[in-house]
Formats: structure tokens, sequence, C-alpha cells
């Protein structure tokens, strides 16, 4: 396969580490990218609002990922489009829910109000979830399980928040409003026993099968939600924790299987992820794409995805960065609508699986 080749616009200079997303730090990530297509000046645009998962953080203040899900997807509408895509990233990495509602869903809510913009997407959740957890692992004594149940509360409010406002504040043209939910960073890390003890039980727990029924309500919400309000939504759960083949024999590809059933009541889905299926879920950093060849989803931080091609100066202390490049890709060397490195990263398969939904024509 053919290298990729990138152009960048700004130069780099150091990077500073962020020490921790499941802090309360957070840092301002955004960027402007367009897929400069040859051959026309016609240029539609995404807005994509979130945290460091849509941002491309990977460990540097300074710089992010030119190809992160929202800009993957940017490049497969190009490409169905025949057009110039610009890809707005307006991301805050650390941000919780209600951070990215107010400060970048509401604040800057004139990214996509423009009459070009075709697609809104976003995630929020995933640090409420991280901090939750943090503070779950760090508790001696009796297990209070208050900030588990005030994370899923307020991701539950702001899931909504957000829909309903981009409903009102969206462009008349915008064709696709898509949210994405979470996968399980860490899921091998967190399954050892708690240091506290649950009060009724008097038992210590294990830490991801405490988890993960509140990660899966949050993905159900998401996607319930998103059909309520008129969202697409694509399942990262399902993408990154299932494999692509069937390991466990019972007639369906194990990705499928974890994927949102629209219908499905919470409690039935919420059983199939953590009992009926739960057998099926596999830490992200070996991901199988059949049984001998897997690919690492998540970078050495045990929280992001990994991505190809490179990376986009956005000021030392975060800020904005600006670039654009011919496509990614050529159409022929997509096959059955995918590019050659759709299942090779996170990044990538992110932004297939919100590509899925992509209206063919702008």
């Amino acid at each position: 396969m053919q290298r990729r080749v990138r152009f960048l616009v700004a130069l780099c200079a150091g990077a500073l580490a962020l020490a921790s997303e499941a802090g309360a730090n957070t840092i301002t990530q955004n960027v402007s990218w367009t897929v400069d297509r040859a051959g026309t000046s016609t240029k539609y645009r995404e807005v994509a609002y979130g945290d460091s998962i849509y941002a491309g953080y990977h460990g540097s203040l300074s710089d992010v990922a030119v190809w992160s899900g929202a800009n993957v997807q940017g490049d497969y509408a190009s490409n169905y489009w025949g057009t110039d895509v610009e890809i707005i990233r307006r991301c805050k990495s650390g941000a919780v829910a209600s951070d990215i509602y107010n400060n970048k869903i509401v604040a800057e809510k004139s990214y996509m109000q423009t009459t070009n913009t075709r697609i809104v997407t976003f995630e929020m959740c995933g640090n409420d979830g991280l901090q939750a957890r943090s503070n779950f692992a760090g508790q001696s004594g009796t297990c209070n399980y208050g900030p588990l149940n005030t994370a899923l509360s307020n991701c539950t409010t702001y899931l909504q928040n957000a829909m309903s406002f981009i409903n009102a504040n969206a462009s008349s043209g915008t064709k696709l409003k898509i949210v994405a939910n979470l996968y399980y960073p860490g899921y091998n890390g967190d399954n050892h026993l708690s240091n506290c003890t649950d009060a009724t039980t008097g038992q210590k727990v294990n830490l991801r099968t405490t988890f993960l029924p509140y990660l899966a309500r949050m993905n159900w919400r998401a996607c319930n939600f998103a059909n309520t309000y008129g969202f697409k939504c694509a399942d990262n759960f399902a993408n990154f924790m299932g494999a692509d083949y069937d390991r466990n024999g019972d007639g369906q590809i194990d990705s499928d299987g974890l994927k949102y059933v629209q219908g499905e009541s919470e409690s039935a889905y919420v059983t199939r992820i953590t009992s009926t299926l739960y057998s099926t879920i596999i830490d992200a950093n070996t991901h199988f794409v059949n049984a001998s060849t897997s690919y690492d989803y998540i970078q050495s931080d045990d929280t992001h995805p990994t991505y190809d091609g490179g990376t986009i100066w956005v000021g030392l202390f975060g800020g904005t960065g600006t670039g654009s490049a011919p496509p990614d890709f050529t159409p022929s060397q997509f096959v059955n609508g995918k590019n050659p490195v759709w299942n090779q990263f996170g990044h990538e398969r992110m932004g297939w699986a919100l590509s899925t939904y992509n209206p063919p024509t702008p």
C-alpha cells in the first residue's frame, strides 16, 4: 500500500505532555482542515464538536492528529461528493459533557450556521466517565457509587441538550446530524478488585464489571436519543470492542452483535452487553479483524485512539490549527466504500463508522 502524503501548514515546535485526561484540566485543541480536491472549487462543511477524541489528542498540548475520526469522515464525504470538504473541529480536550455543550456547541454555534454546512457531529461524556472511574478506583472503605451515578445523569442531560440545540441552530442545509458513542479505554486494566467494599455484600467489587453497565447505559441513551431527535448514532463501542469475525460461533460477527439495535430497551441492551455477549468484548488494544490479525486501536496512554499520518500544530498551549491537503485516498483505492486502512487504526475505524451515514450527495 502506498504511504500517505501529508501537507501540513504550520511548523511544529516542542510538545508538552498533558498529564491526565481524567483530571480537571482542559485545553482547547481546534482544527480547520480542508480536503482540497482537484478540479472543483465547490466546498461544503462538516462541523465536529467534542473533547480529546475528536480533537485527535496524542499526548501533546501543541499538536494533534490531522486524521482524527471527524477528518476521516470528511475525507469519505469528499470522495462521495466529488467536492472540497472543510472539516471544522471545535474541541476541548479534558472537557466533560456540560463544558462541551456550553462552551463549544452553544458558544460556538456560528460554525454550524454557515449555509454550506452539510454534516454536524459531536461526541461527549468520555471525561465524565473517566473522572468518575478515577474517583471510584481511588476509594477505600465503603464504596460510593454517587460519582458514577452523577456522571451518567450529566451525560443523559447534555446529550439531549446538545441534540436539541443543534436541531434548532444548525444550517437548514444540514443533511446529517450524528453522535458518536463511547468505547471502553483501559478495558483490561480495569479487570481487578476495588480497594473499597460494597455496602450490601461487604465484598470488594471488580472495577470492569462495575463500570461497564454505566458505559452501556450512556451508549444506549446516546443512540436512543439520536433516534428521538433525528440524529444518527455511530457505535464506537461495537466497532472498537468487538472482533470483525465470529469468535463465539453464534452466527454473527462480534462487532455487529454488539451494536445498538433500535427499539431494544435499555435494560435489554445492558444485559446483552454485560452478560449475553460479554465474552465477545475484547480490549481495543488488540482489535481482531480476523482470527490471525489484530490492530492496536488505543495509544500507549490506554485512552486515546491510534491514528494514521501526521500531526498539525495548534499552538504552544493549545489553540487552532489550519491546513489543507488533497484527498487522503484516490477513488480507485476504496473497496466497498472503505479506504485501505479503515480497520487498522482507532480513528480510521471511527471515521469510517461516521461515514456510513454520509449522504450520497451534498
